[in-house]
């Protein structure tokens, strides 16, 4: 069994979600060698990237909307931190990812997308992460 975190936490402990989703990763491996599994544990995190490379990815997603985790409820009782939504220019993203303690964590970053956009604009929004971003962190 595998972990994926995704955007949305509990928020029993308070504190920045990608803080805590690296404590839960922590966690989750020592638990994952205590039983002994023959391999070592596979990792997600989930997050809402868009790189700004253009005015309608400035008008689309930069607004700074989101650019900060939320606290909400969920069905009226849980309290919940929302993590935050990366939206800049590729350069920046690159810095802001490397500081997001979770997505170095782990093992895999799985992006978000918007599904009501479309797919030609799903498609933009991907590849501008492959292009402008992946490089900048070593992704491959």
């Amino acid at each position: 069994m595998n972990l994926q975190s995704s955007t949305v936490k509990d928020d029993g402990t308070g504190g920045l979600l990608h803080v805590r989703q690296r404590r839960q990763i922590e966690v989750y491996g020592e638990a994952y060698g205590e039983a002994g599994h023959a391999r070592g544990p596979r990792v997600s995190v989930g997050r809402s990237i868009f790189a700004l490379t253009g005015d309608v990815d400035r008008a689309c997603f930069g607004r700074g909307r989101n650019a900060c985790d939320r606290v909400g409820m969920i069905d009226g009782t849980a309290r919940a931190v929302f993590g935050r939504s990366y939206a800049a220019e590729p350069d920046v993203l690159v810095k802001q990812l490397r500081e997001d303690e979770a997505v170095q964590a782990a093992d895999t970053l799985l992006l978000t997308v918007p599904n009501q956009l479309g797919v030609d604009d799903n498609v933009h929004v991907l590849e501008s992460i492959l292009a402008h971003v992946a490089p900048g962190l070593g992704w491959r």
